[in-house]
């Protein structure tokens, strides 16, 4: 991996990342730089192939997966948030910071996610320009990535259908995927990018773990499900019950013999 192209990389996701703040002021709303954060970190290795001299025989796949991945979750999130004005989390984090929050919220927001997309690219930038031939751990690490996004999928399909059916009003999301686990759309994310750095680490890059270690962090303690189920469970009591039945974040068997939640989540 070169210094020089991963500069490059940074460079490309930070303008991405101003240019939507500069959307956001129109808007108001700070919100859609989630429908950017995939899109951010499929954007870092396409910079990085423009600035190398020759890729390697990683580079379709990384470039496919990282694309598809970065797609679909845009797709999904801007559909999922369409006509509902800024997200309650980053309400608060407006309400924390004013006045003038809609500047600070070009280093506190977008500049912020900027870097730690750039970062968690890292195992797709070092795999484009590996010479090392294609071994186990590459289809190993593809075949993880790719069923990841499949499962991510199939969990975002489950919960938005069940939402959008009115006799599920007031009732938690308790079935398929999500009888198993309390987030298993953050499961999936969470997978995917363990997958893509075992595609690294076929390519002779396995410091590039920072990447997945910083996915499961952010995504448990930081912005995934602590901060969801604190919001939630102070809104509502009764999301105590699918708590204490039902694994958090690795899919695991329901317990038997909790009672049932009846708010919705």
């Amino acid at each position: 991996m070169t210094l020089s192209g991963a500069t490059v990389a940074l460079a490309v996701v930070l303008l991405a990342a101003f240019a939507t703040w500069l959307v956001s002021l129109a808007r108001r709303d700070v919100s859609i730089v989630d429908s950017l954060w995939g899109p951010m970190i499929a954007l870092a290795p396409w910079a990085y192939l423009a600035a190398i001299a020759q890729p390697g025989p990683r580079a379709t796949l990384v470039l496919a997966l990282a694309s598809v991945w970065a797609l679909r979750l845009a797709l999904h999130i801007t559909w999922r948030n369409r006509g509902h004005g800024e997200d309650r989390r980053y309400q608060a984090i407006r309400a924390r910071n004013e006045p003038h929050f809609a500047y600070k919220s070009l280093y506190l927001v977008f500049g912020l996610q900027a870097v730690l997309a750039w970062i968690v690219a890292l195992p797709l930038m070092a795999a484009l320009d590996s010479a090392r031939p294609l071994g186990w751990l590459d289809f190993l690490g593809a075949g993880l990535w790719l069923a990841a996004i499949v499962f991510e999928a199939v969990a975002d399909w489950q919960l938005a259908r069940f939402k959008a059916d009115p006799v599920h009003r007031g009732q938690v999301m308790d079935r398929g995927l999500w009888a198993w686990s309390r987030h298993p759309n953050y499961f999936g994310e969470c997978l995917a990018w363990w997958g893509a750095w075992l595609v690294a680490l076929g390519a002779g890059a396995a410091w590039t773990v920072v990447s997945p270690l910083l996915m499961t962090l952010l995504l448990l303690r930081v912005s995934g499900v602590a901060l969801l189920e604190k919001d939630l469970v102070e809104r509502r009591p009764a999301y105590r019950d699918y708590v204490a039945r039902t694994s958090a974040f690795v899919p695991w068997p329901p317990k038997r013999g909790a009672a049932r939640a009846t708010e919705s989540a």
